[in-house]
């Protein structure tokens, strides 16, 4: 089947690109001595997971447990969850979970720790469990080399956890100082940090700057996005995922509307001008969305689409996309290969 055979709006995967952005980053990161553990919420597609660790990757990052269910059954047996996981039913999951695979995950609160604990001393397990640190990104995380430290102290002495190393979003600047203070600190208590959980696609190819990180976890590499174009962290021809629209109506001279709105793109801006770019005519903006409707300004271009045109959208977030779409159609030189269910798509809890 050819590719304009497909009924819009259709998330393409073009599937030399996609090899083509496994194959560098795992390169990069295997002549530094970094281990590569690719976050899937950007694909939450288990084949390409599969292709990943095949390239080399030593295992999986999840973000939700959800997702880190479907891994494990489709045959991941790897894998990191860099969450806070609270509630008696979650923590259930979570040893069947640890019972049917190698996972690890993060804490970075007492809290949290004490119901891991609990939870893996009723079943008679060990879990493996990374402190998370707020070196920068001002989200989740401990704020200090002191509370790191603490916690770490804390990990090592409840049932049923083994403390795990550190982990971190994005690597940056400040992440190699947190952490050797921190270590600085545990070396006191005999306690190793072995393991430092670094991440972040902007910044991938500048990973090895971060000496003490040992893992880089990154996602939006496989496909692209406009926002990866716009930090320059890659290339136009390097964007592997693009949705495909038709022009469904001509208003005015200037306006169209697309067949794909909010409930197909999101409504993520990153601080770019409009909410993705249209290979066809770049010099258009869609900048607006209903539900269904792509509201595009053609003013700037010499020419504009008539109704019925199909277009070729990047958009500006990947990982929102791919939670949007059912399938993802895998494409070489116009031809469909593959149709891959998103088989983790909606897992939130």
């Amino acid at each position: 089947m050819r590719i304009d055979e497909l009924e819009t709006p259709v998330a393409m995967v073009d599937l030399a690109r996609l090899e083509h952005n496994i194959a560098r980053l795992q390169a990069y990161l295997d002549e530094r001595g970094i281990a590569n553990r690719p976050h899937i919420k950007t694909h939450k597609i288990p084949e390409i997971a599969h292709m990943q660790l095949a390239a080399g990757a030593v295992g999986v990052t999840c973000q939700k447990l959800g997702e880190a269910e479907i891994m494990a059954q489709a045959g991941v047996n790897n894998i990191l969850i860099t969450y806070n996981l609270l509630g008696t039913t979650r923590l259930e999951r979570l040893v069947r979970l640890r019972r049917r695979a190698e996972v690890s995950v993060t804490a970075d609160s007492v809290t949290v720790v004490r119901g891991l604990s609990a939870a893996m001393g009723v079943a008679g397990v060990v879990l493996e469990v990374l402190v998370e640190c707020d070196t920068g990104g001002q989200r989740a995380g401990v704020q200090t080399p002191a509370a790191a430290a603490e916690l770490a102290r804390q990990i090592s002495a409840a049932p049923g956890l083994r403390f795990g190393g550190l982990m971190t979003y994005p690597s940056g600047p400040n992440t190699d100082p947190f952490v050797r203070e921190t270590k600085a600190l545990l070396a006191a208590d005999g306690i190793a940090v072995t393991r430092v959980s670094g991440g972040g696609s902007p910044r991938m190819w500048q990973a090895h700057e971060c000496r003490e990180v040992t893992e880089h976890r990154a996602g939006t590499y496989v496909y692209g996005d406009r926002h990866m174009l716009a930090v320059g962290a890659m290339t136009l021809d390097e964007c592997a995922l693009s949705v495909h629209c038709t022009v469904v109506s001509r208003p005015t001279a200037a306006r169209g509307i697309l067949d794909g709105g909010s409930k197909t793109f999101s409504s993520d801006l990153f601080n770019l001008d409009g909410y993705g770019l249209i290979l066809e005519y770049p010099a258009a903006r869609i900048y607006s969305f209903s539900e269904e409707h792509g509201h595009v300004d053609f003013g700037a271009c010499p020419s504009a689409p008539e109704v019925g045109e199909r277009v070729t959208v990047i958009p500006n977030h990947a990982c929102v996309v791919s939670n949007l779409f059912n399938h993802v159609v895998g494409v070489r030189d116009g031809e469909v290969e593959v149709i891959w269910p998103v088989a983790a798509r909606g897992m939130l809890t």
